[in-house]
């Protein structure tokens, strides 16, 4: 019972603390308010407002055709300029594609013949460019053909695959895209505040204060975990009802209340993360830099990014030692598979057990660093 009281009066002094820094509380109502929606929202799909220019020497039928059939949210209405432009718009980054096409290209088309179009791209641009290529192939050669025959063909194919999209009909890259970016905001706020609560115990000569009172190292950990742990579930929960479900209207499948309990474990975990954090580093400087090197692989690593299969093979059972893994892949199960608790238990257990063995570690040097400090 006594250890009990004295976790709530550490929580009540934590929460003291955390009220007088106003800067960090703007931080995490900005973090999970228009910082998400921007981040989720703002992914388009893999083209979007791409910027093409023409270098019409035809200015025929036909050319003007191949710059209407690039139509918005793909395109942006196309440009056109002189055969002595592109040089200078490609070189400052004025678009990303010239399409040039030749006098005489409508005549050549009506005599049967198979003409030319030049197709001049800014591969810096890396992913506009791959994608846009093959989008813009195949909408001049559906508009030339169309041009050429005066009427619609499909084009035939030996196989007729029938597409059945589960759980996310429409493709919206949004969906996955706001829950990688909860899991972002709550990996990041929450190794944040707990590090920094640490550390700014030792700068300011409280933590030796601490560890003079009848206080366990248990109990002081426990305290900044379930504090600091109080405000980012809170946050992460107006998060998920008013902007993820609201603003950006994104279905839920499952549970919202067992996503809140596998959230909760999972702030248990990335706590534990930023304890150790703490104690590891002697200074926020050198707390700062601990974070880029945990934080980066964190995020990337998760899933959220890029899927799990497609990272290299000896580094997939690494992904395993992540918390971050486990919480995308249950959330995103729940949220859009339905998935109940019999299927994602173990993902649970593990997220759990990580977070336990970083805090047993953070215990093991949390003495050892005071006496050292």
């Amino acid at each position: 019972m006594r250890r009990i009281k004295n976790v709530f009066w550490l929580i009540g002094k934590e929460f003291r603390t955390l009220w007088r820094e106003a800067i960090l509380l703007l931080l995490v109502i900005y973090s999970f308010g228009p910082s998400m929606y921007v981040e989720s929202s703002g992914a388009g799909g893999p083209l979007n407002n791409a910027v093409v220019t023409f270098v019409d020497e035809d200015r025929s039928t036909l050319s003007r055709a191949l710059q209407n059939a690039l139509l918005p949210p793909r395109y942006l209405p196309p440009k056109e300029a002189g055969a002595d432009q592109i040089d200078r718009m490609m070189d400052w980054g004025e678009t990303t594609f010239v399409v040039v096409i030749p006098a005489g290209f409508e005549a050549d088309v009506r005599a049967g013949r198979t003409p030319s179009l030049q197709l001049n791209i800014d591969a810096t641009k890396t992913m506009a460019a791959a994608v846009g290529t093959g989008y813009l192939t195949a909408t001049f050669n559906e508009e030339i053909n169309r041009f050429a025959t005066g009427e619609d063909l499909a084009p035939v194919s030996p196989l007729d695959l029938v597409l059945r999209r589960s759980f996310n009909p429409a493709g919206e890259t949004a969906w996955l895209r706001s829950v990688s970016s909860l899991l972002n905001q709550l990996s990041i706020l929450t190794i944040v505040l707990t590090g920094a609560a640490l550390i700014r115990e030792r700068e300011h000569g409280t933590i030796e204060h601490l560890m003079v009172m009848p206080l366990s190292a248990i109990e002081i950990a426990m305290a900044k975990i379930i504090a600091n742990g109080l405000v980012i579930f809170v946050a992460f929960t107006f998060a998920l009802f008013v902007m993820v479900e609201g603003f950006m209207d994104v279905p839920f499948a499952g549970s919202e209340g067992l996503l809140l309990l596998g959230t909760a474990v999972y702030l248990f975990a990335a706590a534990s993360i930023g304890v150790l954090l703490g104690i590891v580093a002697r200074s926020m400087a050198q707390f700062a830099l601990l974070l880029i090197l945990t934080i980066t692989p964190i995020m990337i690593l998760s899933g959220g990014m890029t899927p799990i299969e497609s990272q290299p093979a000896w580094l997939q059972p690494i992904t395993w030692l992540l918390p971050s893994r486990h919480f995308m892949e249950f959330a995103v199960a729940i949220a859009f598979r339905g998935a109940d608790f019999s299927i994602v238990w173990l993902e649970f257990l593990w997220t759990f057990l990580l977070g336990a063995a970083f805090l047993f570690v953070s215990l093991i040097l949390f003495r050892r660093s005071v006496s050292g400090g």
